[in-house]
Parts: structure tokens; C-alpha cells; sequence
């Protein structure tokens, strides 16, 4: 950890933080609720397996930026008969061959070239005339500008929304807490929060009684197919599994629920 983390754990910053108010509006924003579908677990037993609503059927295809050496995922889609169309520039093709892959050598982001691809040309390409999809993204800190980028109508045909989200300390910052926000409330205009997970791969910052998991695995269900209840959610949920297995896991801390 280094020397401006130890001193923002201990309560000092180097630069303005963010309102305490302000904090707590985004925590209560996000929060999660049983949104009438049980969580089942899909992919792997560790890092790469999420929990997502039970709801599969009539889910046209899977996209899936950001490629790891595991695609227990998106295996899991062609169980299904689920097809899913992958994309990373840092790699040349999938971990494992299947006939339900497509690939594409290009990061996602927030322009066309050599390099990258925008999410709403990817999707257009890929499947233009197909309405009910699935995101699942782990594009190590990109998230937030391809979010920003991406029109509402794109982000709708997504039934499902999986993402890691990288740098979450840095909500305590007023600088960069804007940003995060507004990525937060675009997708809170269509989607409910089912689940959240944190990734022990990080640690946890503390900031005048809120605590922030650095890398933190979300999962929306748009709001037109929840059924949101009261009822209790379990934290960590049944399912969920450490992401480094040697590490302890991270439960989710009280002020995010």
C-alpha cells in the first residue's frame, strides 16, 4: 500500500473528499434488493463465476469484453445455447475454443480504431436486430468511460449487466466522485441492483465510517422484469466464493446495503 493510501486510511487526504452526505445519497442509490428472481452462480467456482437472477430464457447472445484465461462464463452461455462474442487487444484469441465464441482483438472504449471499439457499435455489429442481451465486463478500470459513453437505448437491450468495477476508493475523492456517480445513475435509470460482490484481490478503505472495497463485482437486472421485494438479503450470499482463494473473502461492508 502506499504511502497516500496508508495516510487516506488513517483519515487524512491530499485532496478534497467527497461530502459525507453525498456518499451516503450514492450508497442508498445502489444498494441491493431481491428483485424476484433467485441468484444462481454462472462460470467458475472462483474468479470468473458470478451470481446472476435466474432469468435466461430468451436471451439472444452475450457480450463479453475483457478476456481472461478462463472463459467458464461465457461456457456456461453455450450450455444455454447462449452464443457469446468476446473482445481484448491484450490477447490474440480465447483461453478455450468453442464454436458459440466470436472474437474480436480490440479493447473496449470510447472510440473506433485499430485499437478499440465503442459498446454501442460492438452491439449493433454483432447483433443488430437482437433485444434481449446479456454484458458481462471486466475491462480494468475502462468500465466507467465506455458507461458514459454507451446511449440509454444500447444499455436497454442488456437484460442482465455484469461488471467489475476497479478504483471504487476513489468515490472518496470530490474529484473523481462525479464521474463514478454518474455512471452509477445512468444505469440506475433502468436497472436494479440484484447482487454485489467484493473482489478480495484489493483491500478495503475506511473514510470517516464508510468503508469502500477497492474492486467490487456487480450485478443489474433491468427494473421492467424485477419483482422488488423487502425481503432480506444475505450477505455474503450462499454462492458467492473468494475470488483469491487464499485470501480471506471481503464481506460486503453495512453501508452498502
Amino acid at each position: 500500500m502506499s504511502v497516500r493510501d496508508t495516510f487516506f486510511n488513517l483519515g487524512v487526504a491530499f485532496e478534497s473528499v467527497t461530502k459525507p452526505d453525498e456518499l451516503a445519497k450514492f450508497f442508498d442509490m445502489i444498494s441491493p434488493v431481491h428483485v424476484g428472481k433467485d441468484l444462481i452462480r454462472v462460470g467458475g467456482v472462483d474468479d470468473g463465476g458470478y451470481l446472476l437472477p435466474d432469468d435466461f430464457d430468451g436471451i439472444e447472445a452475450c457480450f463479453s469484453p475483457g478476456v481472461a484465461d478462463n472463459a467458464t462464463f461465457e461456457e456456461a452461455m453455450a450450455d444455454r445455447g447462449i452464443k457469446s462474442f468476446l473482445a481484448d487487444y491484450s490477447v490474440d484469441s480465447t483461453p478455450v475454443e468453442n464454436d458459440m465464441f466470436t472474437f474480436d482483438k480490440k479493447f473496449l472504449g470510447d472510440r473506433n480504431d485499430d485499437i478499440f471499439i465503442r459498446l454501442e457499435d460492438w452491439v449493433n455489429d454483432k447483433a443488430p436486430s437482437q433485444n434481449d442481451l446479456l454484458l458481462q465486463m471486466d475491462i480494468e478500470g475502462a468500465e466507467y468511460e465506455v458507461l458514459l459513453d454507451t446511449p440509454d437505448d444500447i444499455l436497454k437491450r442488456f437484460r442482465m449487466i455484469v461488471i467489475e468495477f476497479h478504483t471504487m476508493h476513489m468515490l472518496y475523492t470530490d474529484r473523481v466522485f462525479p464521474f463514478i456517480n454518474q455512471c452509477f445513475k445512468k444505469l440506475n435509470r433502468h436497472f436494479t441492483v440484484a447482487h454485489i460482490h467484493p473482489n478480495n484481490c484489493c483491500p478495503v478503505y475506511k473514510y470517516h465510517g464508510f468503508e469502500v472495497p477497492k474492486v467490487i463485482e456487480f450485478t443489474f437486472y433491468r427494473t421492467d422484469r424485477a419483482e422488488i421485494s423487502t425481503q432480506k438479503l444475505d450477505f455474503p450470499h450462499k454462492l458467492d466464493v473468494a475470488n483469491v482463494k487464499k485470501k480471506k473473502d471481503i464481506i460486503l461492508p453495512e453501508c452498502w446495503r
